[in-house]
């Protein structure tokens, strides 16, 4: 396999809480988020991540995970569990007895690029902690809150033991590799979306664009 192709998705079909700023671009309907997995299913070069740790989770991607024999990685927000529309505890325990890998989305849903001491303890050592004793294994791979990092976040997850780092870059991943970039599920998502993310060759500006913008982000402090 010489590359992957990463998915994130937040949350599917009725909103069931308030939302942030902008975060229902990233909210998809239920038969859009089928035609996603109709088309991953099999395909073992795509991979299927899901952030923010929302009800949907379970409620709605869980059982059409588990109809199309497909697993996926769920980034939980430690901080957040059992607030209204959230996952809880419990909800991270079905995932798990379903064959679904937990990771941790941080804390409180901030930028990692503007934490204070305390803060930082929160996003990393208590969330993992916190998932850690839910799951009964060791958490050690995250997915960037906002894709905000830089060299100092990238510094921060070293020193945290973190595995692997999701962020939302965009574009194929080369497997095993520690930095993963991911492409988002959007409110308009369609066939043609679908087969250009995860089929599709990009132009050489638009990779060239990435890889230097990749570069910033780990480099700028």
């Amino acid at each position: 396999m010489h590359s992957v192709v990463n998915l994130t998705v937040h949350g599917i079909g009725p909103v069931d809480r308030e939302l942030d700023p902008d975060e229902d671009v990233f909210w998809v309907g239920v038969e859009q988020f089928e035609q996603v997995l109709d088309a991953a299913a099999g395909r073992r070069d795509v991979h299927i991540t899901f952030d923010d740790g929302n009800a949907s989770d379970v409620e709605i991607a869980l059982p059409r995970l588990v109809e199309r024999g497909l697993t996926a990685e769920f980034f939980v927000l430690a901080g957040r569990l059992g607030e209204p529309g959230r996952l809880d505890a419990d909800g991270v325990r079905e995932l798990m007895a379903s064959g679904m890998r937990i990771g941790s989305h941080g804390w409180a849903h901030r930028d990692w690029r503007k934490l204070s001491t305390e803060q930082v303890r929160q996003e990393t050592e208590d969330a993992h902690r916190v998932l850690g004793e839910i799951t009964g294994h060791p958490v050690s791979r995250v997915a960037i809150p906002f894709g905000s990092y830089d060299a100092g976040v990238l510094g921060m997850l070293r020193r945290a033991k973190v595995t692997c780092a999701y962020t939302c870059d965009g574009g194929r991943a080369r497997p095993g590799t520690w930095l993963q970039p991911r492409d988002s599920l959007r409110h308009d998502l369609d066939a043609a979306w679908i087969a250009r993310v995860m089929d599709g060759t990009p132009s050489l500006p638009l990779r060239a664009r990435r890889i230097a913008a990749r570069t910033f982000k780990r480099l700028r402090r």
